[in-house]
Parts: C-alpha cells; structure tokens; sequence
C-alpha cells in the first residue's frame, strides 16, 4: 500500500463514526510531517445535524480498524459533532466542552443483578462503587478508577459498562471517581480530589470487604495522568498500606515536547489530534486558547528546563519500530522562548501536570504496573517514555501495546457487535492483569 493511497468512503458514514473532526476538518493517519499539518486543506462537508451518529457510527468498527491499518495517509470528512460545537462556542451559546460532555453521556446499560452498584462520598468526593452480590471467600482487591476527558469533560456513566466489565471479569470491586471538571473546578482541584479518594478508600477498606494490601490504582488518558501522580504522591505515606498496582491506559504524561514521533505520526488522528491536546491543555487550565500554536511550537519551555529533563523526554528514547510511519527530528534549540508564556502556562511543567517528569528516587518505588499504549495516538510515546523510566528502575511493567487502536476507545467498550474491536481489546487486557493479581 503506497503512501499516498487514500481510501475513499462514504462521507456522512464517516461523519457517524467518529463524531470528531480535526482541528482543521480532517482525520488523518499521518506520514509524520508538521508541515503537512500546517497545509492540509479544510474540507467540510455539511451531514447531519445530530449527536446520535456516535452510536450509528458504531456499526462499522471493524472496517475502521482495517482502515487505520491499511494507509498511513487517510482523510477522513470533518466531524458534524466538532463544527458544531465549534459554532455554538463562538455563538456563545455553549462551550464545545459541554457538546462533548453530552456526546460522552453514551446510553445507559441495563440494570446487571450480579452487580451491586452504589453512587457514595469519599471525603466529600463522588464515588460509584461496583460489587459482585456473591459472597466472596476472602476480602476482595479493589480497582480505584479515574476516568478521562483531558480533566474538562467526561463522568463515571460514560464508562459504566468497561467499568462493570471490570468488576465481574476482572474478581474485584470498583471504585470509579467523579471528580470535579474545569474550568468551574479549578486545576488542580482534580488531582487533590483523586488523591482524597485513594487516601479514604486506604483507610477505610475493610468498610467495603476490600482488601486494602491490593488497591489498584488505575485510569485512561488524563486519568492514567492522575493515576500516575497520585501513585507518586502516595509512595513514602506510611500511616497507609502499599499500592499493590496501577494500570494506565494510553495515558497523557508529559507537556514540555509536542513533537515527539506519536504526536507528528498522528497529528490529525480520530478523537484527539495534536492542537486539540494544545487546547485541552489551555481549558483545563483556565489560559486563553490563543497560546495553541506557541505551545505546539515548545515555546513555553526555558532552555535549562528543557536540558535538565532531555534525558526522559526524549525522541531518541522511543524505539525504532514506532519511527517507521515517519518522523522529523525538531531542533529545540531553535525553539522562540517566550517568557510571558512560560509565567502563563508553567504549571504544565510541574509533575502534577507531567509526571513523567518525576525524579528517580520517586520512580524506583512505585508498584508494579500495567501499562496500554495505542498505535494511532497522540499520546502513545508519553506511555512508551514512562515504561522506559519504569524498568530502567526496576519496576514490573505489562505492556500492551493496542495496534489498531486509537486515543479513547475505552467507553467504547460494551456495545456487543458495535464495540470497536481495540476497545474489546484495551478491556480485555487490563481486566485480565487486574484478575491475575
């Protein structure tokens, strides 16, 4: 299959798959070129007014998985769901947060009878807790869960069936969090709820007939993002017992380098593509929107900072194997430091916001870890860096690596013949490392 071959399908299935657009109306599997993302034209294409295409768009996951294989080079349509809640925002009749957090509602399941669901407070923090109505032999492990939506959109019902997937195939009871989003619950209020959560369900496991020496701590995207660093946080308390694990799936680790082969690779790639990480980032951080293409362009990041952390986050700390789909070498030391956008956006270099950029002596006691990559993400080299990091201290890792799988496929999951095939995979494999534990 040449690079340049393009598949052509029709427009508005397409529309119906994905629901999102890139930030210039494409989705591309790119050849890795920056440049290409700057020259792409705008196409659009007028379908459907509707928010129900995320579920239509479903019936043919296979054929999209095949098709992500097929070429690294693909133009998708734009994306009914992005324009409008494009428009609607600059109507200011609504942010595109609130579009994507009704998109990301999904459809309730059916009530399970083997399952006892509870929506409670940990230290204030919303919980919804999934037990089995068996009654174990012994105290059961328990997954702590934070899920994603770049910490500005997202809820614990759009995951409620991976999350009782988790509960009855993986043996264990489910702790999901709902943590409060920005902008109306300011960064870094999410990390400081996530932790109150692990703290109170520490304490108080026996309450629940958890076994509290095997608390996974777990989460995809930005909450594999707070997974990491709540694990980091908790690592030398001694008034609690041991993370015995965490699992993180495709998580975001870093903000000091948006250049690395995955985000050029995938660049405009289905449901998050590189500038809409930029935006995210400004979102969740309450910081104007304007700063999206100096951010891309590393301009935020001082010389010492960027020399002191080279040796982590680093293009030449990826594999080989994951540079084949193309890969430009960005020099930084030609980077435009802008120190007004440093003050602006620091904290997108603190290890809250990057926990890649933890020290060694923090690294080296973290539990054994599981760790979901996908090969059609932005965000697949952030977990590649880590793993890096991880062994290279001498932690257990699992790794999975999802090859026809792109960025939030997880809520994906349950659907019977409408899940996407990589959703079936990403689940089934971090419910089997939690069973195995």
């Amino acid at each position: 299959m040449g690079g340049e071959e393009k598949i052509n399908l029709p427009l508005s299935i397409l529309d119906h798959l994905f629901l999102h657009g890139s930030a210039n109306g494409l989705f591309t599997a790119s050849t890795g070129s920056l440049a290409e993302e700057e020259n792409l034209s705008q196409e659009r294409h007028n379908g459907p007014s509707t928010c129900c295409g995320y579920h239509a768009g479903l019936g043919i996951p296979t054929l999209c998985s095949k098709i992500l294989r097929w070429s690294p080079k693909i133009k998708f349509s734009s994306s009914v769901l992005c324009q409008q809640g494009i428009i609607l925002e600059e109507l200011g009749l609504c942010s595109i947060l609130d579009v994507l957090q009704l998109w990301t509602t999904g459809v309730p399941p059916c009530r399970d009878p083997s399952l006892v669901i509870q929506n409670q407070k940990f230290d204030g923090v919303p919980v919804r807790i999934y037990s089995s109505r068996t009654v174990p032999t012994r105290k059961r492990k328990a997954v702590l869960y934070f899920h994603g939506g770049a910490g500005v959109f997202g809820s614990i019902d759009a995951y409620e069936r991976v999350l009782r997937h988790m509960a009855k195939e993986g043996d264990a009871t489910v702790v999901a969090v709902g943590y409060g989003l920005a902008p109306e619950n300011p960064y870094p209020n999410q990390y400081t709820e996530c932790l109150k959560a692990a703290v109170y369900l520490m304490k108080h496991a026996e309450d629940y007939g958890i076994d509290g020496s095997r608390i996974i701590i777990s989460g995809d995207s930005c909450g594999a993002n707070f997974a990491t660093r709540v694990c980091q946080l908790l690592v030398d308390r001694r008034d609690l017992p041991k993370v015995h694990a965490q699992a993180l799936i495709y998580p975001g680790l870093q903000a000091m380098d948006l250049s690395l082969p995955s985000y050029q690779q995938n660049c405009r790639s289905p449901l998050l593509w590189r500038k809409i990480v930029a935006y995210f980032c400004c979102r969740y951080l309450n910081k104007p929107t304007s700063f999206i293409n100096d951010l891309l362009k590393s301009s935020h990041v001082p010389k010492a900072t960027r020399l002191k952390y080279q040796k982590w986050v680093n293009a030449d700390n990826i594999p080989e194997q994951f540079k084949v789909r193309g890969y430009t070498e960005q020099d930084h030391s030609l980077s435009n430091f802008n120190p007004q956008l440093y003050e602006e956006m620091k904290e997108m270099l603190s290890e809250t916001f990057s926990p890649l950029l933890a020290e060694d002596e923090v690294v080296c006691k973290l539990p054994q870890t599981f760790l979901l990559t996908c090969e059609f993400d932005v965000l697949r080299d952030d977990g590649l860096l880590y793993m890096k990091r991880l062994m290279d201290n001498g932690v257990p890792v699992t790794w999975s690596h999802v090859e026809n799988g792109m960025h939030g496929i997880m809520p994906l999951f349950g659907y019977g013949i409408l899940s996407f095939p990589s959703a079936k995979r990403a689940a089934h494999d971090v419910t089997d490392f939690i069973r195995r534990l």
